[in-house]
């Protein structure tokens, strides 16, 4: 008599046997013991912590895991990149544009939903209308990998994108991982769920990231370059709030 197993084990097999590993093999990829063929066989069910690892390390779709869907790899569109906190001007009650600093980016990814953390920044009401119907952020750039369109010390600012499947590979990024903040051009393989991020510096090799490292994407619609030595970040900050002031005030003046 022919035995009919679970759906999530024949395809846990499948996965299994897509990948090139023996049951021993793959117990000890996702620590499973000394072997997969009670899980195979329906004996022994699927924990969640499992799943979660299938997930993490190949992208599989746990709905299609057990046969609720037919995508069997998530979709690159599935991860979410929108800010994680946003903060409003007390007056206005409009989003405020925060600026992140070359030395406040390497604290960003660790403080990404610390809503005190993003109290320290810097922050700007834009009053301008180009600047309302979305998030925008500012940030630094560091190193010159994006040579000759930006600047070491250069400030970009950049709107929040709702997700990675509208990136253009024509425009820049600010894109946020799980231990950096890279300014990138950004190039997408849905086939191999990668996305490719690319410098326009060409002594930099393009870099391979997996979709669940990715954060948040902020797409780059403007810049402003100072002319400042290389220690000069707080004489940054006060020139942008003194432009940013002065700007309010012709505003007003025109109003």
């Amino acid at each position: 008599m022919k035995v009919s197993y679970p759906i999530e084990a024949k395809r846990f097999k499948e996965i299994r046997q897509s990948l090139n590993f023996t049951q021993s093999q793959f117990a000890e990829e996702l620590s499973l013991g000394n072997s997969t063929a009670d899980i195979e066989r329906g004996k022994t069910r699927i924990t969640g912590e499992t799943v979660a690892l299938l997930m993490q390390k190949y992208q599989i779709n746990p709905m299609w895991l057990y046969g609720k869907s037919h995508d069997k790899h998530i979709k690159i569109s599935a991860f979410n990149v929108m800010p994680k906190v946003v903060t409003l001007d007390n007056d206005t009650e409009h989003e405020n544009m925060l600026m992140v600093s070359q030395k406040a980016a390497a604290g960003y990814p660790s403080n990404i939903q610390d809503a005190s953390w993003y109290k320290k920044l810097p922050a700007f009401n834009m009053p301008i209308p180009q600047f309302r119907n979305a998030t925008y952020r500012g940030f630094q750039v560091e190193g010159d990998s994006m040579l000759p369109n930006l600047y070491p010390g250069d400030w970009v600012l950049a709107k929040s994108l709702e997700d990675i499947s509208s990136a253009s590979s024509h425009k820049m990024y600010v894109v946020v991982l799980d231990d950096s903040v890279l300014v990138k051009k950004i190039s997408l393989n849905p086939n191999r769920d990668e996305i490719l991020l690319i410098s326009t510096n060409e002594n930099y090799p393009p870099i391979f990231v997996e979709p669940e490292r990715v954060l948040e994407i902020w797409e780059v619609t403007s810049k402003l370059t100072f002319s400042l030595d290389a220690n000069a970040e707080n004489s940054v900050l006060r020139k942008l709030e003194h432009s940013m002031e002065e700007l309010k005030s012709q505003l007003k003046a025109i109003q």
